[in-house]
């Protein structure tokens, strides 16, 4: 530290009688320029007092605190590569002095204060010459502050020019420089002072204007960016260049009288062309913008940032985190390919959305929340309370089922028309239908699945109870709420494709739920670590019914309504689904390594997909051949893993499972490949099954229902609601 002898008391450190008696020769400067009346007047009152006695500190009750710098947090994926930003309108990032090059510090020094290291917390002599020169200038042409004037100003104080904030201003000065080196006060002015265009510090602005790192600024840049600092709008080289050109060159005359130039130095310094142009907004990093919205928005609700909004604002957007995701680029990059190259072009009227996550430890891995970010900012993953699932939902009532005691190998009639009895309902029944009529017969539970067959699953819900398909559904990760209707099996109510995935997910992981993340850890600007999310793994379902299941959809990819989603060598499980007059379309499908669910439709509105340039759309279409493009590109270097088969030591005979007054019906054959409401009977993007081996359950001896549960009947309010919603929408399946 560099201090002037007389008041230094050997430490380095400023005393206070010699601070008096520069506070003391500095009001007699104000004075004698003239401004004698004012500062009389001030110092009359207790305020001169305190001025006076300020150079000392007492406790550390009285150390002056700056607090912490409002430092922009950085976002990044899960390989370390950079995904965002987060930042106020003080764009910063803090670099220690030893990173500013001599050159940086002597232009801004000679700029500001190229006395600072010589002189105590007040400078009289650059006082007195800036008030002689204003005077003969008759306006306010040079600053007579010191670099921890100016830093007290920036940090404590307000811009109010009056003789009341100058004596706040060498107080506090004053007080600082007892507490502080010349060298921290130098290197937090460096890193707080503002250089225009949003960029607040030395390192911002090298970044802002010359795309480099201060430890590589030239003198030539240098010198430009420490005439920003007096007036960054009048000197902005983007909108004044030539007051910009002026005040450099007026720093760079400085240097070479001060010898910190020569003038052969100088010469080519005020050579140089202003900063290049702005650059033009670049495309954003792999899933910087749904991604990096959701993670800013759970980072805004997470408690461990802090227990009030304004605590947590504070943290994401100046507290300098480093806030690390659980993105790949690589699989995002193959998602954003996958929606693009696939869905059709509609003038922005349908768009699809996509989400998928590791089964192992619910990590979020790709993320594409819909066509167009920048215009709607909507992420239909996580923003919205979801759509209509259709029948990608019936793999709950499955689960369900099996749980209850029922096998896949139980035979159900699905022949159309059906009225299910349903006394929660207005009209006492439920008449659900399937696409191609009442050709279904009898058929096991695999095949109802595999051919997606409406009224096998309405019976079965009407067997299971709703209530426990709700129940299943909520363990295996759909949070939305649920009630407990006969529909729910044919997914008419809503859920998000981030709880699809997710609940999907269940079943890959042998029915261990794990709740969806976004972020793995987050560190402090010291790289501490504030918090990491290790997650946990919930038993939602057993693994023998996980395994159940795995059977059973994996047999709608292979033979079924999924084909456009197969992915060679692999074991995968998905389903399809879409609603009524086709305004929402789903393929929801996992392997052991991904479970991702795809959904399109149109945003914010029920629009049909009847026509959609020619193509009717189901789940087996367009949101089965993205699933399908994705995951084969994702999984392409990774060796298969298959499922592993359940354990038949204690199946029965299968069962035919029928409602009161129902018998056994032999299946009907059919000569396309099998479909409902959801399902598109040749699925685009994958072989055309022509046939479908019959299969015909046999008849019981004696053929028993199970006991058919009871079914809770909703209030008055739910039944009215639900009543005007079919007389509206029709009945969506």
């Amino acid at each position: 530290m560099h201090v002037r002898p007389e008041l230094s008391d050997g430490s380095g450190r400023i005393v206070g009688s010699p601070a008096t008696r520069t506070v003391a020769r500095w009001a007699v400067t104000l004075l004698v320029g003239g401004a004698g009346l004012a500062l009389g007047a001030a110092l009359i009152g207790q305020q001169a007092i305190n001025f006076f006695t300020a150079g000392s500190v007492g406790s550390d009750q009285d150390r002056l605190d700056l607090g912490p710098l409002a430092t922009r947090s950085v976002v990044y994926a899960a390989d370390g590569s950079q995904l965002g930003i987060f930042h106020d309108e003080e764009y910063r990032v803090p670099v220690p002095l030893s990173r500013v090059p001599e050159h940086v510090k002597r232009a801004v020094l000679d700029a500001e204060d190229e006395r600072f290291y010589d002189h105590g917390p007040l400078d009289l002599r650059a006082m007195a010459r800036a008030m002689v020169n204003n005077l003969e200038e008759g306006g306010i042409t040079e600053g007579g502050s010191t670099i921890t004037q100016q830093l007290v100003k920036t940090v404590l104080l307000t811009s109010k020019q009056d003789v009341n904030r100058k004596l706040q201003e060498a107080a506090l000065a004053i007080r600082l420089e007892d507490q502080m080196t010349k060298d921290q006060i130098f290197e937090r002015y460096l890193n707080t002072v503002y250089f225009g265009n949003h960029s607040y510090g030395i390192q911002a602005a090298a970044e802002r204007y010359y795309r480099t790192d201060v430890d590589k600024l030239t003198v030539g840049q240098a010198t430009l960016l420490a005439g920003l600092i007096r007036n960054p709008v009048y000197a902005d080289p983007y909108g004044n260049p030539e007051a910009a050109t002026t005040r450099r060159n007026r720093i760079v005359d400085r240097m070479v009288t001060l010898g910190h130039l020569s003038p052969i130095q100088a010469d080519y310094v005020k050579a140089e062309p202003m900063p290049p142009p702005l650059p033009a907004v670049e495309g954003p990093a792999p899933g910087s913008d749904y991604f990096t919205e959701y993670v800013k928005q759970q980072l805004l609700n997470e408690t461990r940032l802090g227990d009030t909004d304004s605590q947590r604002y504070q943290a994401v957007f100046r507290g300098g985190l480093s806030i690390h995701t659980t993105l790949n680029p690589d699989f995002q990059r193959m998602a954003e390919d996958s929606v693009a190259s696939i869905l059709p072009d509609t003038d922005g009227k349908f768009t699809a959305a996509l989400v998928s996550v590791d089964p192992t430890n619910g990590a979020v891995r790709a993320l594409v929340g819909g066509s167009d970010f920048g215009q709607t900012k909507l992420n239909l993953v996580t923003d919205t309370k979801g759509r209509q699932t259709g029948s990608s939902f019936k793999p709950f009532t499955l689960a369900a089922a099996l749980e209850n005691g029922l096998q896949t190998n139980d035979t159900i009639l699905g022949s159309a028309p059906c009225t299910i009895a349903d006394p929660g309902s207005v009209e006492g029944v439920w008449k659900p239908d399937n696409v191609e009529g009442g050709s279904a017969g009898t058929l096991s539970l695999t095949e109802a699945t595999v051919s997606s067959v409406n009224c096998a699953y309405a019976r079965l819900v009407k067997l299971v109870g709703p209530d426990k398909v709700v129940d299943v559904a909520h363990r295996m990760g759909i949070t939305n709420h649920l009630d407990p209707y006969l529909s729910i099996t044919l997914g008419a109510q809503d859920v998000t494709p981030l709880q699809m995935a997710s609940a999907y997910a269940t079943f890959a992981a042998d029915g261990e739920y794990h709740s969806p993340y976004v972020v793995d850890r987050v560190e402090d600007r010291d790289g501490n670590v504030i918090f990491r999310n290790s997650p946990k793994g919930e038993r939602a379902i057993s693994a023998q019914v996980a395994r159940q299941v795995n059977e059973v959809l994996t047999q709608v990819v292979q033979r079924g309504t999924g084909t456009a989603a197969r992915v060679s060598g692999w074991d995968v499980g998905g389903k399809t689904g879409s609603t009524d007059n086709n305004t929402n379309a789903w393929f929801v499908g996992y392997t052991r390594t991904l479970s991702t669910a795809v959904w399109m439709g149109a945003p914010g509105e029920y629009i049909s997909m009847r026509n959609v340039n020619g193509v009717t759309v189901y789940g087996g279409t367009y949101p089965a051949q993205i699933w399908g493009s994705f995951t084969r590109k994702a999984l392409a270097s990774t060796e298969p893993v298959d499922f592993t088969s359940p354990d038949r030591s204690n199946l029965r005979g299968s069962k035919f499972l029928a409602l009161p007054g129902e018998r056994f019906v032999e299946e009907a054959p059919r000569s396309t490949a099998p479909s409902d409401d959801d399902d598109d009977p040749e699925p685009s993007g994958g072989p055309t099954v022509n046939t479908t081996p019959k299969v015909v359950a046999p008849a019981p001896t004696a053929p028993t229902a199970p006991t058919i549960p009871e079914v809770t009947i909703p209030d008055i309010d739910a039944l009215i609601a639900q009543a005007r919603e079919r007389a509206l929408n029709g009945n969506r399946d």
